[in-house]
């Protein structure tokens, strides 16, 4: 009974490795879950007694369960028979592609990578680039919204960083869920995005089931007060201005919305501008649909090479931060006061006067919105710069046109960002950005004047406040 057994080795070695599964699936991981669980417990009440819009109950629910109850929507379930039935396919087929787009479009939320992670990442990224300064802010106004309202910030959409920048500034009052477009689905991105609480969208989908999907998850997460983040831009501007309205998820939003019920639904107007935007160049050229796209591989060179180029800049003491971020938060707009003035029910108006009043409330957010945006130094300056495209001027006429310009916008009840409180020092600023970009030249008699390649740029710049001027661009 005592002689040994002598085994191959290799069976040996898959014994050692079943075990040390068996270990680590029967104890280790159920304890490291449970450190992990009880951490992330401790994050939600402490962020729960700080946060002015407490983490809502459908933000912490576990990912399949929302999955769940975005398919067992009884609207999902209609337009999966639906789909069935048009397209000869199975129910099981069906109800498979509509549970690919719900794992598509559903988040996995966590507030520890949020709020010790991913806000850390957004706050030393925003001052890395830039000077950040909050503009207007209607404190008193934020201060009224309901805590357990459902609060959406509706954004102007300047540039991939107001993702990482709104995210930092907001992050004192609430956890933001962003609408991410698909250029963002890739690995590790996705799975880090989706663990920030956001979620992804497929723009220009025609599929009526994406829609319908997509439209539960937007519907059940309103009504479950989650604070979001949304684009009605629907993209980047590429030549400054204001773009028009898309009112996919506003819709989703607005058609769900019962004013009888006890969460009432909150917009929050944001504005956002830079003194540079990272992607600027690129954003002006797709403007143009005379000039040639260009590939992913050149855009990849071209990105590498800033990132080099700044990085030997900053290995030599001569790197400057990208200018002034500047965000303005408005007046919030609560929804059921709205319907309740302009006397609208939506619950009992047809298709075409439901589009309508969306667009017409759109509208009103958007106009809200560009009403905060800040008049940065850069925006002021290449204002001047443009309604004077080839003329040489001297600082002392620059400084007497951006005076005038921001006496206009004031007079228009916009808001001037006048760093360090020195007007002298904001052209000083501007101009400084201008000359080192090259967008500007200063001439052997110490005049400046907009080189004319570069005017699309500047123009670009103007155009960010054009509309607080009630013009419509800056050349």
């Amino acid at each position: 009974m005592s002689d040994g057994v002598t085994l191959p080795l290799w069976l040996f070695v898959l014994i050692c490795v079943l075990a040390a599964l068996a270990a680590l699936d029967r104890l280790l991981l159920p304890s490291a879950r449970w450190y992990l669980r009880r951490r992330a417990n401790r994050v939600i009440e402490e962020l729960n007694e700080r946060l002015s819009l407490r983490l809502q109950p459908f933000k912490l629910t576990k990912r399949q369960a929302l999955i769940d109850r975005v398919l067992y929507d009884p609207a999902v379930v209609e337009a999966v028979a639906a789909v069935a039935g048009e397209r000869g396919m199975r129910h099981d087929e069906a109800l498979a592609k509509a549970e690919r787009y719900a794992r598509e479009i559903v988040p996995s939320f966590n507030a520890y990578a949020y709020f010790r992670v991913g806000y850390r990442i957004a706050r030393g990224l925003a001052r890395i680039l830039y000077r950040v300064r909050l503009g207007y802010a209607d404190e008193a106004g934020l201060s009224e919204v309901p805590r357990n309202a459902s609060v959406v910030f509706v954004m102007n959409h300047r540039s991939n960083m107001d993702y990482v920048l709104v995210a930092y500034l907001v992050a004192r009052h609430s956890a933001l869920s962003y609408a991410v477009g698909e250029w963002a689905r890739v690995w590790p991105l996705q799975a880090l995005i989706r663990a920030m609480g956001a979620y992804f969208v497929r723009r220009d989908s025609g599929d009526p089931l994406y829609r319908r999907v997509l439209a539960s998850y937007v519907r059940l997460a309103t009504a479950g007060g989650v604070t979001q983040a949304i684009y009605p831009e629907g993209g980047l501007s590429r030549d400054g201005r204001l773009r028009p309205l898309k009112l996919g998820l506003l819709g989703y939003m607005l058609k769900s919305f019962d004013p009888e019920a006890e969460r009432d639904l909150v917009f929050v107007p944001v504005g956002i501008n830079y003194d540079r935007v990272l992607e600027d160049r690129t954003l002006v050229r797709g403007a143009d649909r005379e000039r040639a796209r260009r590939g992913k591989v050149f855009m990849v060179a071209t990105l590498s090479g800033f990132v080099l180029r700044n990085l030997w800049l900053a290995a030599r003491g001569r790197w400057y931060r990208f200018g002034y971020a500047g965000v303005g938060f408005g007046t919030p707009i609560s929804t059921r006061d709205y319907l309740r003035r302009n006397s609208l029910d939506l619950a009992h108006l047809d298709e075409s006067a439901i589009h309508t009043a969306i667009e017409r409330l759109g509208a009103t957010l958007m106009a809200a919105a560009g009403q905060v945006i800040p008049a940065l130094p850069v925006a002021l300056a290449a204002t001047v710069f443009t309604n004077h495209p080839d003329e040489a001027i001297s600082e002392i006429e620059l400084k007497a046109g951006i005076h005038a310009v921001a006496h206009g916008l004031e007079a228009r009840g916009a808001h001037v960002y006048v760093p360090r409180a020195n007007q002298d020092y904001a052209v000083t600023v501007g101009l400084r950005m201008l000359t080192l970009r090259h967008l500007v030249t200063e001439t052997a008699e110490g005049l400046y004047r907009a080189r004319a390649e570069e005017l699309p740029l500047l123009r670009y710049y103007a155009n960010s406040i054009a509309h607080l001027l009630g013009a419509e661009s800056g050349g």
